[in-house]
């Protein structure tokens, strides 16, 4: 039998650093560029410049959409923070946290039946520290649910 995944002190979050950082650089030197080439193309208007640094601030925009991807578990229950959404769980909402070979990120199993995709934490770049932290996030919402339970019942 494998050791316990110890808990993490909470509160605790999970994203993906790497991939973040470069979605921010990428998004800073993409719109400094288009900035730029835009303001040195003598031939244009100012209405055409400034539709460049328009169209650079929608492309950093969109990549800092993509990079704010987290999940944040505290003491009461866990925030997912996809591209386009924000879901709070209490802990006794989380049956099962998956992340099978293959998954592109951790899939959360909820009481109601569904499934919530949790972005926060993927194998993309750093596949080893995903998979620690699907592990530590399988371990506190056991712990909690558990903790959760013995409260229900007291």
């Amino acid at each position: 039998m494998s050791d316990p995944t110890p808990l993490p002190d909470l509160p605790v979050i999970f994203r993906p650093d790497h991939t973040r950082a470069i979605l921010l650089t990428a998004g800073v030197a993409i719109f400094l560029t288009i900035t730029t080439v835009g303001l040195l193309l003598e031939q244009l208007g100012p209405g055409e410049r400034l539709s460049f640094a328009v169209v650079g601030a929608l492309i950093f925009w969109v990549l800092a959409l993509l990079a704010r991807i987290k999940v944040v578990a505290d003491d009461s229950g866990v925030t997912v923070v996809n591209i386009a959404s924000k879901r709070r769980l209490e802990w006794a909402e989380i049956v099962q946290v998956n992340l099978r070979p293959g998954d592109p990120w951790v899939f959360l199993n909820l009481s109601d039946g569904t499934s919530l995709p949790a972005l926060g934490i993927q194998p993309g770049l750093a596949k080893q520290r995903a998979i620690a932290d699907a592990r530590a996030l399988r371990a506190l919402a056991e712990a909690r649910s558990a903790v959760d339970g013995a409260h229900d019942r007291g």
